[in-house]
C-alpha cells in the first residue's frame, strides 16, 4: 500500500496514538554471536527509523517503552549501556527531531536516572516543548503499577485538601493523574519479539487498544513491519465494548 493511501486510512480510522514495547534486542544479538550492547545499538537504529516512519505517516503520538522499573535488575553494565545509548540518541538526533517539529515527552520517574541522562531528557523536552508535530513519548523508568499507585496517592491527597470530591470521581479522573494526562490513550499497541504480555506497560491506558504481536525482534522491525501492523489495525472492528453497526 502506498504511503498516501495509508495516510488517508490512518486519518479515516482515527489512528492517532501507537505504543510500542520494543523487545528482542538481546536475543537478536545472541543469535548473531554479538554482545547484548550491540543488540541495543541496533535497536536504537530502529527507533530512529520508526520515529521517521510515524512522522511521515502523520501519526500524532508515538509511545516507546525504553526502560522499565524492572530493568534495573539487569546487569549494571547493560543498564549503563542503555543510558549511554539514550544520551547519544539525544545528542545526535535531537536537532533533526526538532527540525521535523517533533515534541519529546517522557513518562516515568526520571528523577532516579543517571545525571547525564536526566539532563539530556530535560534538555530535549525543553527544546521541543513548543513543537506541534509528532509527540514522541518515551517511557523510561516507567512501570504502570507504580504509576497507578502514585495517581491514587495524589488523588487521596487532593481529597484530603478538599480539591477533589469522592462523589465526582470517574474513570477520567484517574486519567488526569497519570503521566499521560495530556495525551490520548493508545489506539494500537505493538509488541515485537514474540512475547504475549504487557510487561507492566500502560495497563490503564490500554483498556480498549488493539494489540498487535509479532515474532520479529526489535532490531529487525522496520518500516514495512510497522506499516503491516497499521494495516492489520485498519482491518479490525473496534467496538469499545458495544456492538458493530451491522
Amino acid at each position: 500500500m502506498d504511503d498516501n493511501k495509508l495516510k488517508q486510512l490512518i486519518e479515516d480510522f482515527s489512528l492517532e496514538h501507537i505504543a510500542i514495547i520494543m523487545d528482542g534486542n538481546g536475543r537478536w544479538a545472541e543469535r548473531k554471536g554479538l554482545s547484548r550492547s550491540a543488540g541495543h545499538d541496533a535497536g536504537m537504529d530502529k527507533v530512529i527509523e520508526i520515529i521517521e516512519t510515524a512522522d511521515k505517516l502523520n501519526i500524532k503520538y508515538l509511545s516507546l517503552y525504553a526502560f522499565s522499573t524492572e530493568n534495573w535488575k539487569r546487569p549494571k553494565l547493560e543498564v549503563s549501556t542503555l543510558f549511554s545509548i539514550l544520551n547519544i540518541f539525544v545528542k545526535n538526533e535531537l536537532d533533526r527531531l526538532n527540525r521535523k517539529n517533533v515534541k519529546v515527552t517522557t513518562m516515568g520517574d526520571t528523577s532516579k536516572l543517571p545525571f547525564q541522562s536526566r539532563k539530556a531528557l530535560e534538555y530535549a523536552k525543553n527544546k521541543t516543548k513548543d513543537n506541534t508535530g509528532l509527540v514522541l513519548n518515551i517511557g523510561i523508568n516507567y512501570g504502570s503499577k507504580e504509576e497507578i499507585k502514585n495517581a491514587i496517592i495524589d488523588m487521596y491527597n487532593d481529597i484530603e485538601k478538599g480539591d477533589l470530591s469522592i462523589e465526582n470521581i470517574e474513570n477520567e479522573t484517574l486519567s488526569k493523574y497519570l503521566y499521560t494526562h495530556d495525551i490520548p490513550d493508545p489506539d494500537l499497541l505493538i509488541r515485537t519479539g514474540g512475547e504475549l504480555r504487557l510487561s507492566n506497560f500502560m495497563l490503564f491506558q490500554l483498556a480498549y487498544s488493539e494489540f498487535y504481536f509479532t515474532k520479529v525482534l526489535w532490531p529487525d522491525f522496520n518500516e514495512d513491519e510497522f506499516k503491516k501492523a497499521i494495516e492489520d489495525f485498519i482491518k479490525r472492528d473496534r467496538r469499545f465494548g458495544g456492538l458493530n453497526n451491522e
